[in-house]
């Protein structure tokens, strides 16, 4: 079993960080897009990225605890994790906001022990941003400055601020958000909505499109350990592990804010 201190957190922002440039070589070029089976976009910045993600942490943390990387099962079929412990990868999320070339896309590494996320690493290449979160908190790194505590706030009076996707689930979320007063609704693409409730800079992301495990399971332990919740719409936590690896639909609050508005 992996010690969750410090310096497995500051290992894993740093293997995030050299998978971001691997991202940005590619992002830097007229690169191809490629559809998948689930007519999602794929580029080589993808599996390039999962590559060295893959190779890095077997080689440089741990090779007995099983790896679920999104590019390997496209490739390979999904392999359902047997046992409590293993890893979860997206090694490019928000490869939209990638082709449109907004910087909104993340490299998101995290390890689940017994259906929970105990530490999530979430790295924005363009904007220079790394989330990182485990047993000793919650923590903001800006470009190679230290890693900063990062805590989700409560309600302001004034009213929530929503981040909500770019792509997927526009209506239903809408509709949810009517039941809290919302004084501001802000777009993002990718993991980044997690970070935005934890940092504090929003409160509420309602997510009613699809997703992965490998899509949240980062920005979800970064939430976790600052304060915040991901629930599923009848109130439960989250889980991971699950048959297909497919979430249900899911909210993500900050600090003592509940489903009911």
């Amino acid at each position: 079993m992996l010690t969750i201190d410090l310096n497995l957190l500051e290992q894993l922002t740093d293997i995030a960080k050299r998978a971001g440039a691997r991202i940005m070589t590619v992002y830097e070029t007229d690169f191809d897009v490629e559809t998948k089976g689930d007519n999602s976009p794929v580029t080589q910045a993808d599996r390039l990225a999962e590559e060295l993600i893959t190779q890095a942490i077997q080689s440089e943390i741990s090779t007995d605890i099983p790896i679920v990387g999104e590019e390997a099962v496209e490739a390979e079929g999904l392999k359902q994790p047997t046992g409590p412990v293993f890893w979860l990868v997206d090694p490019l999320d928000g490869t939209k906001e990638f082709v449109k070339r907004n910087g909104e896309f993340t490299v998101n590494i995290a390890l689940i022990e017994n259906g929970q996320p105990v530490l999530g690493v979430v790295h924005l290449p363009v904007l220079d941003e790394t989330f990182v979160a485990g047993a000793p908190g919650a923590f903001k790194q800006t470009g190679d400055g230290p890693l900063r505590p990062i805590a989700s706030r409560t309600a302001p009076a004034e009213g929530l601020t929503a981040v909500v996707s770019r792509s997927h689930g526009a209506e239903e979320a809408d509709a949810f958000l009517e039941r809290y007063t919302v004084a501001e609704r802000v777009g993002a693409g990718s993991s980044l909505k997690f970070c935005r409730v934890a940092e504090g800079a929003a409160d509420i992301y309602p997510r009613f499109g699809r997703t992965m495990e490998w899509d949240t399971a980062a920005g979800h332990a970064v939430l976790n350990f600052a304060g915040g919740r991901v629930l599923t719409t009848d109130g439960t936590p989250l889980g991971y592990g699950k048959i297909g690896l497919e979430n249900p639909h899911f909210i993500a609050v900050g600090k003592g804010i509940s489903l009911d508005g």
